[in-house]
């Protein structure tokens, strides 16, 4: 079943891959770049090759670093039974789909002669290791035998030891529980209510430190890494995908602040949002331009030392009850791009149910969604809204969209995580259903094509996570990460949106009564594809960047 120097037999695959990838790179590179510079209209021609191009791209980087977490694994002693699987059916179908295809999305399959690689192109593969992973790696005998595994770990969040330090694990500990204790047993009901996440869980995080976690102790905060942020991410996600990205709001607003704040803003802002204190909305979309934030049109206007806003934004989360948005809005009106865009700390009153927006200047509307409902969603509109001068970030016109760059890499991680989180939950519902539903005289779990499903849920949430904690860790150490964030952030929403539908399979009909947990999850997990930039917009990212830089 296992496959014998199975560490040796995974490196060994790699430089074929590698070797296919570069060879794409070069034609997909041929047919968009003009005297040495991407051309935007060219890259939009060929935009199925080059989204294409970054799939095969961020599959290359999961396969080397599921072989650098099991490398770890090894030295530690650490790389057991359950692991090996883990990693032989990992680099066994993640194989199989670069030879032959990768799913995009539902319908969308890209294959390497899309990316203008011959038949003899792509017989780079045809190598010893790359075939024996290929033919025995994912077998149904292993899939089988790595449930068999995962039942013995009952309980256990995690499928597999995780590659993490002592530290990190105790703090998932700590949230797990938290999430098991004071988040699942009500999750469901604030669904189906369509009701807010309580404000006391909302002060239970800000004892935990969850809103400071990253910020640095010289503000408040408990200054510790963006890995960190990930395990509670995951963790609180599992419980419930809006409770998991409270931490979010305060996270970005508080990168927004440390990147491109002036040294009073953040001595006001960064203790008030890391104490839970303050409570931060991002306001920047507006209806009709999407993720063209360069089009935005929301005005801000001189008013003596003061602003004032006029226009409307939507798809603004957690609106209501915040007290200060990070609200992005054109100071330059001849400008119809990304330069005269600012960035303001608009402070307003916090709602209630009964006057969710009372501060004078802006008014709002629910937007009922499918899920991701804990905080809810709403329109916004800005009529002569007032601004304090001194909340123009980092007190210079023009810098609003720049400053919001240097949040993505973040933001991108911090969705992995929830990623991560709802996909795992979908799984540990899956299980426990397939454990408890008898069909033709046994469980459902006996069966096994459900075997194979709970299985690559485990092989596939796995290596988001490695993905994950990469780019974490290179943000960590100061290393640009944008690409490892996108890469993360790409393929940790099509897993988490795999496992929850097929969770919701193993249900059967039952999963399509709203009163099983599983259909909450599925309308959750469908919210990571779009927000924090569409699958679509991230692979053009991805795909520019790696031009650019000749890097796969």
């Amino acid at each position: 079943m296992l496959l014998p120097n199975l560490l040796n037999t995974c490196a060994a695959a790699i430089p074929a891959v590698e070797n296919v990838v570069d060879r794409a790179r070069v034609k997909i590179s041929e047919n968009v770049t003009q005297d040495g510079r991407i051309n935007g209209k060219a890259l939009e021609e060929h935009q199925f090759a080059a989204h294409g191009y970054a799939w095969f791209a961020t599959y290359l980087l999961s396969l080397q670093q599921m072989h650098k977490w099991a490398e770890r694994l090894e030295a530690d002693g650490k790389f057991g039974e359950l692991e090996q699987l883990i990693l032989q059916i990992s680099f066994g179908e993640y194989l199989w789909q670069i030879w032959g295809g990768i799913p995009m999305s539902q319908g969308e399959v890209v294959r390497l002669q899309d990316l203008g690689l011959s038949q003899s192109e792509q017989g780079a593969l045809a190598v010893e290791s790359v075939q024996a992973l290929t033919q025995e790696g994912n077998s149904q005998a292993a899939r089988s035998r790595l449930v068999d595994l995962m039942l013995e770990r009952e309980g256990a969040a995690t499928v597999g030891v995780t590659g993490l330090d002592e530290e990190l694990e105790m703090i998932r500990d700590q949230f797990r529980r938290f999430a098991d204790e004071r988040v699942m047993p009500d999750a469901h009901e604030w669904h189906l209510k369509d009701e807010l996440i309580p404000m006391e869980i909302i002060n239970e995080l800000s004892e935990m430190g969850v809103f400071g976690l990253t910020i640095p102790e010289e503000y408040g905060g408990l200054g510790m890494s963006k890995a960190s942020m990930c395990v509670v991410s995951e963790e609180l996600s599992r419980g419930y995908i809006g409770v998991g990205s409270l931490g979010t709001r305060s996270e970005i607003a508080a990168e927004l602040i440390i990147a491109g704040g002036t040294e009073e803003q953040k001595q006001k802002w960064l203790p008030e949002l890391a104490s839970g204190e303050t409570l931060p909305t991002a306001v920047f979309t507006e209806p009709n331009t999407g993720s063209d934030l360069g089009a935005l049109r929301t005005r801000a206007v001189k008013d003596g030392d003061d602003w004032s806003i006029t226009g409307n934004k939507t798809w603004i989360t957690h609106a209501a009850r915040t007290n200060v948005m990070t609200l992005l809005a054109r100071t330059d009106p001849d400008t119809t791009n990304y330069s005269g865009l600012s960035m303001f700390l608009a402070e307003k009153t916090p709602g209630t149910d009964e006057a969710p927006f009372p501060t004078d200047g802006m008014t709002g509307g629910e937007i009922e969604v499918l899920g991701y409902r804990g905080m809810k969603e709403y329109e916004l509109a800005f009529d002569d809204f007032k601004v304090k001068g001194e909340n123009l970030l980092g007190g210079v016109e023009g810098q609003g969209f720049k400053q919001l760059m240097q949040t993505f890499e973040s933001a991108r991680i911090q969705t992995a995580a929830r990623a991560i989180g709802v996909a795992q939950n979908a799984m540990e519902i899956a299980v426990k259903y397939a454990q408890d539903r008898k069909q033709f005289g046994k469980e459902l779990l006996a069966f096994p094509r459900i075997r194979s499903k709970i299985a690559m849920m485990a092989v596939e949430i796995m290596i988001t996570r490695q993905l994950t904690y990469h780019s974490a860790f290179e943000k960590d150490n100061d290393r640009r990460c944008d690409l490892e964030a996108g890469m993360a952030k790409l393929l940790g929403a099509r897993v988490a949106w795999s496992a929850a539908d097929n969770g919701l399979q193993i249900h059967g009909g039952n999963g399509f009564a709203l009163e099983y947990p599983i259909s909450r999850v599925l309308c959750d997990a469908r919210i990571l594809n779009i927000f924090e930039g569409a699958a679509e917009i991230q692979a053009t990212v991805i795909a520019r960047r790696l031009l650019e830089t000749g890097r796969n």
